[in-house]
């Protein structure tokens, strides 16, 4: 008698041996970001900063440019004198300072996140090419990133600023460079460590191309540290362009941004203290959430510091 063949279900065993797909990789990731309360508090206060930036003209009340300079040094609105109307305050020209530290974020968030691009382009193209090819390119560009790691990076940035005149696109441009040998030099040392695992020498002794080694098994491992570090990257720049900022080197002062307010509200510290200290606790806010998402990425995305989660 002919046995019928009947569909077999998975089992478990299957089901464990089969690769995940995106959608489980990523319900994994949501579950170990619920368990890390620090990585989920950092994870909203980075999607609030850039909620806040992408929709800042219906969020902000008033045009941050907007000057009334009858409310001038109004104090926020729970303090005696102050107004809803105007809810954290008006600086020195009785502009907004609620609107102004909303669209100041669009700077903060544009130089971190078109900065960290540039230097992680950079970065990642002269770190493969040293690490893998090697030879006399690998001493040229280790060289040269070695030589600009050794120069103070505040000095370098201050004085490239001064040369370069107060833009955004300058800014975003010298944070760019700047930053590009962290990434080269991180990069280099990851693909000298990958090179030398048994399936890219495999892949290299059956005749694989160059270009699909690099992107298709060398690249891929490279996400995990690369995204770790531009994360703190990101917030480091925040820093360092309110710097600039409070040195007038950064935007013009037109321009809302966290830096030029800190620089216009040094002078009524004593007396308006709101003027200042709000640009300064948005600046802490967004380089805190920024941190705190960088310690869990680099938990969960580098195994050799994964903690039991």
């Amino acid at each position: 008698m002919e046995a019928t063949t009947h569909p077999r279900a998975a089992g478990p065993m299957e089901a464990f041996h089969r690769d995940p797909t995106f959608w489980e990789r990523l319900g994994a990731v949501w579950r170990m970001l619920r368990r890390d309360r620090a990585g989920l508090l950092g994870l909203l206060l980075v999607l609030l900063v850039v909620f806040t930036a992408v929709f800042a003209e219906p969020i902000a009340p008033h045009d941050p440019l907007d000057q009334n300079l009858r409310a001038a040094k109004m104090p926020p609105a729970w303090q005696e004198g102050g107004s809803w109307e105007y809810p954290l305050g008006t600086d020195n020209l009785g502009r907004d300072m609620f609107s102004r530290i909303v669209f100041g974020s669009r700077v903060s968030v544009t130089v971190g996140v078109f900065g960290v691009a540039i230097a992680l382009t950079l970065g990642m193209v002269a770190g493969l090419l040293a690490g893998y090819v090697g030879g006399w390119l690998d001493t040229l560009l280790t060289g040269t990133i070695n030589l600009l790691l050794a120069i103070p990076y505040v000095i370098l940035v201050v004085v490239a600023a001064a040369v370069l005149g107060r833009s955004l696109i300058n800014v975003i441009l010298l944070f760019g460079v700047t930053s590009s040998p962290l990434f080269a030099r991180v990069t280099r040392g990851e693909v000298l460590r990958i090179r030398q695992a048994e399936y890219i020498q495999a892949a290299q002794c059956i005749g694989v191309p160059t270009g699909r080694v690099l992107l298709r098994h060398i690249v891929p491992n490279l996400i995990g540290p690369l995204l770790t570090l531009a994360t703190f990257e990101m917030s480091a720049m925040i820093f360092y362009e309110a710097g600039l900022s409070f040195l007038g080197l950064s935007v013009p002062p037109s321009v809302p941004s966290w830096g030029n307010m800190l620089t216009q509200g040094r002078k009524y510290l004593n007396i308006y203290p709101w003027i200042a200290v709000y640009p300064g606790l948005a600046i802490a806010v967004t380089a805190l959430g920024m941190n705190l998402l960088g310690d869990w990425l680099r938990d969960v995305l580098d195994p050799r510091t994964r903690r039991d989660r």
